[in-house]
């Protein structure tokens, strides 16, 4: 049997408390088997000169999510040269045979449009949409149902825990706390406490190789 696999990519530079809860969230509601994390080695959208190099990001996901039952990590755009576009990295899952569904967050669905090939992103993987903490998310605003067309797709379903509708973009409202991953390179800039908002083998790494300083060690 196919197994149900939310597929969750980022830069996550770095990865924290949020990203862990959010998707342990996310694999209650929809009764998944595993949230597979995939970390950017090139993100099209970000700043290279603000990430830390893509090896620590992938070892920092997979520290975080190492004592979790149902989180994986895949380095495969790490393994791909090039920008790390979603569309080439489900096409590479599907091979897998899993059932794949894609977590993002709703300020990002809302920007969907501008990845490439959005439409055949939305064919390959069930959406999960997460509307951010503090945000109100309008599914029936115009950018939303503009994005909805754009993509193909029907309309938004609301997924409850024992309560999944088999169409539609999925909106899950799942644990989304207020921290950010700028707040926390600040953090580290200024010497700061990261407690609580990421597991502490992920901070020490951080410490360790001297990420965010301007002093990364080799």
């Amino acid at each position: 049997m196919a197994r149900k696999t939310a597929v969750f990519g980022g830069s996550f530079n770095p990865i924290h408390t949020g990203h862990l809860l959010l998707a342990d969230d996310v694999l209650d509601v929809l009764g998944l088997d595993r949230v597979l994390f995939v970390p950017a080695a090139v993100p099209p959208h970000k700043a290279p000169a603000t990430l830390a190099p893509a090896a620590d990001r992938h070892a920092m996901v997979t520290l975080a999510a190492a004592t979790h039952p149902k989180f994986d990590v895949s380095d495969i755009e790490l393994r791909r040269p090039g920008p790390s576009y979603t569309v080439d990295t489900l096409e590479e899952l599907r091979a897998s045979g899993d059932e794949l569904s894609l977590l993002i967050g709703s300020e990002t669905f809302l920007d969907l449009l501008s990845w490439r090939a959005p439409r055949r992103v939305a064919a390959l993987a069930r959406l999960i949409v997460v509307p951010r903490a503090g945000s109100l998310f309008d599914a029936e605003s115009a950018a939303a149902q503009k994005v909805l067309r754009e993509i193909g797709m029907e309309g938004f379903a609301r997924a409850e825990r024992g309560r999944v509708p088999d169409r539609g973009v999925l909106i899950v409202h799942a644990t989304s706390l207020p921290i950010s991953a700028s707040e926390l390179r600040a953090r580290v800039r200024e010497g700061r406490s990261l407690a609580y908002r990421m597991p502490d083998t992920v901070a020490a790494y951080i410490h360790a190789r001297g990420l965010y300083t301007g002093e990364s060690r080799r």
